[in-house]
């Protein structure tokens, strides 16, 4: 009797490790297959509208959008700094990178809302900024895109009946900015809302587009 129930005990024992073993394997790797179809879900694209923080603001109230990044892209210096790109000949302009969840949002409408938040007639660059660092650019990643973006610019420029001049550039590298221009507009709200009254956005892009 006592042989069958150390046999019985045993045999308990090793069917309750593969039985606890398991579920925990299991939710492990179906946690990493939940992570793997969020990041696949997610897009990024790129625009430069101006002020990288106004921009920033404008795409972060959109439903789908995860994410935005102030930075640099469209010139040849690799990691520039703010003041180089504002200061020299650096080709970067102002860019801000968004992230999407295409199952929310996809790229058509997005491209929508960075029309809707510059002023695609100004080729001296955004409202109260002014410089070479400060031009509208819509970046294309592929064919689709750059067929969408040519798209909306006929039509622009049929509703408006004058020429956008807001650049179309193949991405290339897209550097993010320092630490203290992201998510400016919300760490210093009230010296941004004085920046972008100054600046008279709201009242020039009503002027436009409503």
């Amino acid at each position: 009797m006592k042989i069958n129930f150390k046999i019985t005990l045993f045999a308990v024992l090793v069917l309750f490790n593969l039985n606890t073993k398991n579920p925990v394997e299991g939710s492990n790797n179906l946690i990493k297959d939940t992570e793997k179809d969020l990041v696949s879900n997610y897009n990024k694209i790129y625009f430069a509208g101006g002020c990288f923080w106004c921009m920033e603001e404008s795409f972060d109230k959109i439903d789908g959008v995860i994410k935005t990044v102030s930075g640099y892209s469209g010139g040849d210096l690799e990691n520039p700094s703010y003041e180089e790109v504002i200061y020299k000949d650096t080709g970067h302009v102002e860019t801000i990178e968004v992230t999407f969840d295409i199952k929310k949002t996809n790229y058509a409408n997005l491209l929508n809302v960075f029309w809707k938040n510059i002023d695609p007639f100004d080729k001296y660059g955004q409202f109260c900024d002014k410089g070479k660092s400060y031009r509208s650019v819509v970046f294309y990643q592929n064919n689709k895109q750059k067929k969408l973006i040519d798209n909306s610019i006929r039509k622009l420029e049929s509703r408006f009946e004058s020429k956008i001049v807001t650049h179309v550039w193949k991405f290339k590298k897209f550097y993010e900015a320092e630490n203290y221009h992201q998510d400016y507009y919300q760490k210093n709200f009230l010296r941004y809302l004085a920046y972008k009254k100054a600046c008279q956005r709201e009242e020039v892009l009503n002027k436009i587009w409503n």
